[in-house]
């Protein structure tokens, strides 16, 4: 399943909720820097569809807000 994502770094709570222009938002602390962002989005993401963080994959956009996530089942 693919899912489209927009990413809110450096947020005070991490969240995952409905979005109009992606499938999901996504706040998370980490920062983009050095992909701590991208490691919190796929440990949410994760937490989230209650699945192992090995089975989420980022697509597209690793250095964008706006990602695409592959979860496999």
């Amino acid at each position: 399943m693919k899912i489209g994502v927009k990413v809110v770094p450096g947020a005070k709570i991490e969240q995952v909720k409905p979005s109009i222009g992606a499938d999901l938002k996504v706040w998370v602390r980490g920062r983009p820097k050095e992909g701590e962002a991208n490691e919190c989005v796929v440990s949410l993401i994760a937490e989230h569809f209650r699945v192992p963080k090995s089975q989420i994959k980022i697509i597209f956009g690793h250095k964008s807000r706006n990602k695409i996530i592959e979860i496999i089942e």
